[in-house]
């Protein structure tokens, strides 16, 4: 009898670890496929001659070390001048770093708030800069970009309102950074690239992204978790707004360097899925009846269980299953392999090599991962920040 119910909990603890593995494969394997869409969409674009006048938002917290050469390596845009507003939107930097941002042509904003969060920051920055803007463009204080990402945008722009660019690594210091830059590629490839070639909507990743000014301004002061990148996609998909993966416009990120500002980073992270996932479930009901697939699949992605411990908590099952009762651990095996390889396909080559050879310091991070789900607090809304080196 014992035997019996153990034997159900192992197969009940297989199907509920499958459901995020076949999210993942399945995903994996769509990104395979060519894409069309882009090709129609770009030469569609290519027909419009419109200049887009872009708002530039930068919120930066606590960021004196990188936000000047972010800024700096912006201004050096090839699009006309004139057609873009950089806005820094400086909360608790130094008094050195504001004086020389002023010296720049760019609009500085000082705000001074009781609670810092970046949510905080964009809805103060819609309140304070007027001008006759067609989209907004955030990025966080770390981000650079190249001298043709407004060129770029401005072609994409004619076609959609909501625009996620390809943030990718811009550092590959130490194992930690490795990993990092590797699990947002992975995001990339099945949350970003496979989903638009489904015809989904691109994830939203908190910077990078561009949006239509009007649509921008009526849903950013809805605005209220850390979490704020989750809440702005969960109310785009809810309004039906088709999000746009740019793979070919970079954003470069710095990527965490310790395992400390890994621990925070995905502390922020967690919080905000589980409350992103509390707040989306009371509107499912109604998502099915409007058939909005979007928003129903997005709900879904946060039920499914965090890549890294998803690699470490299989490794470990199929391991402790073959020893305790062999004749069970076969399934185990076979779904720790189809992770495996689902990983392999969404990692671009040029980094497969790389990110194999750091495999070993994932249980380390993982573990640092574990301890946050002890101090999860779903309702609490407190800006967590990331250190940049």
């Amino acid at each position: 009898m014992m035997w019996m119910i153990l034997h159900i909990i192992d197969w009940a603890i297989w199907f509920i670890i499958l459901g995020s593995v076949a999210y993942v494969a399945f995903f994996a394997i769509i990104s395979l496929f060519y894409d069309k869409e882009d090709q129609i969409a770009t030469q569609a674009a290519a027909l419009k001659d419109k200049m887009t006048k872009f708002l530039i938002l930068y919120p930066a917290y606590n960021e004196d070390r990188v936000i000047i050469n972010a800024v700096e390596q912006f201004l050096l845009q090839e699009y006309p001048s004139d057609h873009f507003t950089v806005v820094v939107i400086s909360d608790h930097m130094q008094p050195e770093t504001n004086d020389y941002l002023r010296s720049l042509p760019i609009t500085l904003l000082t705000p001074t708030f009781e609670k810092s969060s970046k949510a905080k920051a964009m809805q103060y920055a819609m309140t304070e800069v007027t001008g006759d803007f067609d989209n907004v463009v955030i990025l966080d204080a770390d981000n650079v970009v190249r001298p043709e990402f407004l060129s770029q945008l401005n072609i994409l722009c004619s076609v959609y309102d909501a625009i996620q660019c390809h943030r990718c690594a811009k550092n590959a210091n130490n194992d930690v950074a490795v990993l990092d830059g590797t699990s947002e590629e992975i995001n990339n490839t099945i949350f970003r690239k496979a989903h638009n070639r489904l015809g989904l909507s691109s994830a939203l990743i908190g910077s990078g992204m561009c949006f239509d000014y009007g649509l921008f301004k009526k849903n950013v002061f809805q605005l209220s978790t850390a979490g704020e990148d989750r809440e702005m996609e969960a109310l785009l998909l809810h309004q039906e707004v088709f999000i746009k993966y740019a793979p070919d416009i970079h954003v470069f990120d710095e990527k965490v360097s310790n395992q400390d500002n890994f621990q925070r980073q995905r502390m922020r992270w967690m919080t905000a899925q589980i409350q992103s996932l509390f707040s989306n479930l009371p509107k499912i009901p109604g998502a099915i009846v409007h058939g909005k697939i979007n928003f129903i699949d997005k709900t879904i992605q946060q039920a499914l269980i965090p890549r890294s411990i998803l690699i470490v908590l299989l490794g470990g099952l199929s391991i402790f299953m073959t020893i305790l009762m062999p004749v069970w651990c076969e399934k185990w095996w076979v779904l720790l392999a189809i992770l495996a390889i689902s990983l392999f396909i969404a990692i671009p080559r040029q980094l497969r090599l790389r990110s194999f050879s750091k495999v070993l310091a994932i249980p380390g991070l993982v573990l640092r991962m574990l301890r946050n789900i002890l101090h999860i607090d779903r309702k609490n809304t407190d800006f967590i920040h990331t250190q940049h080196g």
